[in-house]
């Protein structure tokens, strides 16, 4: 067993390897320096709304002695998450089909926990959020890498197909995607739904689809939002308000079950079981109580697409490679040199901070964030085009 335990350790420290090496990079902790403009993470670059403040000030205050004692999910917050992904989505939610949780990692977690066996698959799409492979580890079961289309960016269900089998349990998908800003279109999710459907009548187990939608919120163009649970009933959908109140410590989300989900009375009891047995996934009461209005929030999702159109039209301008994403907050350039990580540290050197591409499984490329602010990239923008004419004349080019 101690082996088991050291080789699972092992296994998780080398999944989260290269996003911990980007974070804790002696140049990254400059980031938070007075004159730096940071792209690397989806953090604040400003002071949060003042209306999610209010709302954790006003909740914050006890109404009565049990306001902070042990409880189950709180009504009022399951009964404003349903009716606001309903209207989001067009489903219908009962408000028991919601399961509080911390965050959308808090969210992936419990359908991990609930239908993954230790020795089971869970297909994974790459380029992948950071901690998708060490989640899959740390449930004991085994990830199964399946990268995206390298010209679209859109599910490549033929490498799907061929890595389903008779050990796979689940597939995370996450649209948008993160980092490539995805939308994955009705057609793609029709398609996926058709072969999971029959993969899973082969094997005669369900296999189930954890839908990460933490940024459906986060589009652009006013381009419609298509869950997977429109299409696929075997499906968990995981919501977060970290993005759409741009608020990532305060862990707040949940799992959602579409109304056509299989034995849902069951599946729920279970994700409650495993919620309440591993202590720290719900969350805490006070985001509970401040759901109803949480839920209404947004930030300034045309400020975010006026940045996206700036940055990728001024950073084509010089002479970078980057798509327009549909939704997220980040882009993808790429690097004009072939080591990413090398070009990092070179916008680091003055003082702008980007994630390299290998934390995201993309070498060659580099992550930036929405979130900086306009002046940020006021100051950024020459750094790229000094960096840019840098690599022309660089033999690592």
């Amino acid at each position: 067993m101690a082996d088991l335990v050291a080789r699972r350790v092992e296994a998780i420290e080398r999944a989260i390897g290269p996003f911990l090496a980007a974070m804790m990079a002696p140049h990254a902790q400059r980031r938070v320096a007075g004159g730096a403009a940071d792209f690397m993470a989806g953090n604040p670059q400003e002071l949060a709304l003042p209306g999610f403040v209010a709302a954790l000030a006003r909740w914050s205050v006890p109404q009565d002695k049990d306001w902070f004692a042990y409880k189950m999910m709180h009504p009022r917050a399951q009964e404003a998450a349903a009716r606001g992904l309903g209207a989001r989505l067009g489903l219908a939610f009962d408000a028991a089909d919601i399961i509080l949780a911390r965050g959308a990692s808090g969210g992936l977690a419990l359908p991990l926990h609930t239908v993954v066996d230790p020795g089971d698959e869970v297909l994974f799409v790459s380029p992948p959020w950071f901690f998708y492979e060490a989640m899959i580890l740390a449930a004991g079961a085994t990830p199964v890498r399946v990268r995206v289309d390298p010209d679209t960016f859109d599910l490549d269900l033929d490498a799907i197909a061929g890595a389903v089998s008779a050990h796979t349990r689940a597939i995370i998908l996450n649209t948008p995607h993160n980092p490539t800003g995805k939308i994955y279109p009705p057609q793609t999710l029709e398609r996926l739904a058709v072969l999971l459907t029959e993969a899973s009548a082969r094997y005669s187990r369900p296999i189930y689809v954890l839908a990460d939608e933490a940024y459906n919120r986060i589009v652009f163009d006013e381009r419609p939002f298509h869950s997977p649970g429109r299409f696929y009933p075997y499906s968990f959908l995981i919501q977060t308000y970290s993005k759409s109140a741009l608020a990532p410590g305060q862990r707040l989300g949940y799992v959602a079950l579409p109304p056509t989900m299989p034995d849902r009375e069951r599946i729920r009891r279970a994700l409650l079981a495993v919620a309440f047995g591993h202590g720290d996934l719900p969350p805490d009461a006070v985001m509970q109580y401040a759901l109803p209005e949480i839920e209404t929030l947004s930030i300034d999702i045309g400020h975010l697409q006026r940045k996206r159109d700036r940055l990728v039209a001024a950073l084509r301008d010089l002479g970078y490679e980057v798509h327009v994403p549909e939704g997220t907050f980040y882009l993808l350039p790429r690097t004009p040199i072939e080591d990413d990580v090398a070009f990092t540290e070179a916008l680091a050197r003055r003082d702008v901070f980007v994630l390299p591409g290998t934390a995201v499984e993309m070498p060659g490329y580099i992550r930036l964030s929405l979130t900086a602010t306009d002046a940020m990239i006021d100051r950024a923008l020459p750094v790229f085009a000094a960096a840019i004419a840098d690599a022309a004349h660089s033999p690592a080019r």
